[in-house]
């Protein structure tokens, strides 16, 4: 499979065995790290990374993903790049692009992503935007496949607000794949209609089903995954704290939705979680509002259900992946 000079922008634009190759590519460079084969086959290349919304495990990937390949990086923060302030998106992408071998970017508006793709003339991988968060489905389905063995036929539900990047994202890979998926929260907080649609057309083609409910005991009944992530997103007002709490408490993960699931479930998030009082923004909560964790317990946190720190891996692997796969495969690493 020739995936040689594509962007990485959403899962939209891949066919599903497009997507189950890049698992299956990360897998196999997982199996390569851990047995302390090196595999540094673009040695002498380069790739930037541009950061407009910080991160710990996008960040680390990545560096990390291109030290292993033997590319340098240069890490580009909101303080050192003038992307959209002083220099245009487009400028932006004919400079990097003639300087490097491909660019990541992390930020907000999907746009900005696509219009860096549409100048730079070398593989541009969506690290985040506000409406999608790709890279983090590859290592989501690839942690899942680890545990379960298969994807598809499996129900994942996702709880919490499922309007922005995360929400939208694994409902697409979901469909794509074969996979059940729930969105339970809120009507408020449930997707948007029109990708919804689409995905139920992506869902009729793979045989995967599409459920919008606010009933946690039916929505979570029986599924093999359970996720969610933080209420508010980087760049959300404070004062959205409130709101996201009082409505999206019902939909909180606890042992009781994890049992409602069966033992055989797991737990994902794709993180930072506020489980405790151990950051500044969860003892501010906390304090502020009463509360000793937001989106999910710490017991469900901490429990043998959860994979947080296997699917935290696995985002190096995975972008490793999607790395490999848009510069090129090696010839002597068959998949």
């Amino acid at each position: 499979m020739d995936l040689k000079g594509r962007n990485f922008l959403t899962l939209k634009d891949f066919t599903p065995e497009e997507i189950l190759h890049m698992v299956d590519l990360a897998a196999a460079l997982k199996a390569k790290k851990k047995a302390g084969e090196l595999h540094e086959y673009y040695r002498g290349r380069n790739i930037a990374l541009i950061f407009e919304k910080t991160s710990t495990r996008t960040r680390c990937s990545f560096e990390v993903a291109a030290h292993d390949l033997g590319m340098g990086s240069t890490y580009l923060d909101p303080a050192v790049s003038q992307i959209g302030k002083k220099e245009s998106i487009a400028d932006t992408a004919r400079v990097l692009g003639r300087m490097y071998d491909g660019i990541e970017y992390r930020g907000y508006g999907q746009e900005i992503v696509e219009e860096l793709a549409r100048y730079a003339g070398v593989p541009v991988w969506n690290g985040l935007t506000n409406e999608y968060h790709p890279t983090q489905m590859l290592a989501d389905m690839l942690t899942i496949r680890e545990e379960f063995g298969t994807l598809k036929g499996l129900h994942l539900v996702y709880m919490g607000d499922a309007r922005y990047n995360m929400g939208n994202s694994l409902m697409i890979v979901c469909s794509k794949l074969g996979m059940d998926f729930t969105a339970c929260t809120s009507e408020k907080y449930f997707p948007d209609k029109a990708l919804v649609e689409e995905c139920r057309a992506y869902a009729a083609a793979s045989g995967a089903t599409i459920t919008l409910t606010d009933n946690v005991m039916e929505g979570t009944k029986g599924a093999d995954v359970i996720y969610t992530d933080v209420w508010v997103s980087m760049g959300e007002p404070d004062e959205i704290w409130e709101e996201r709490i009082r409505e999206l408490s019902p939909f909180k993960v606890t042992m009781d939705v994890m049992k409602n699931a069966g033992d055989k479930a797991i737990f994902l998030h794709c993180l930072p979680a506020f489980h405790d009082w151990k950051t500044k923004i969860g003892k501010e909560m906390g304090e502020r509002f009463g509360i000793t964790e937001m989106e999910v317990t710490d017991e469900v946190f901490e429990s043998p259900q959860s994979r947080v720190f296997d699917e935290a891996e696995n985002r190096m692997h995975t972008i490793k992946a999607v790395m490999v796969a848009t510069l090129g495969e090696p010839k002597e690493l068959q998949v």
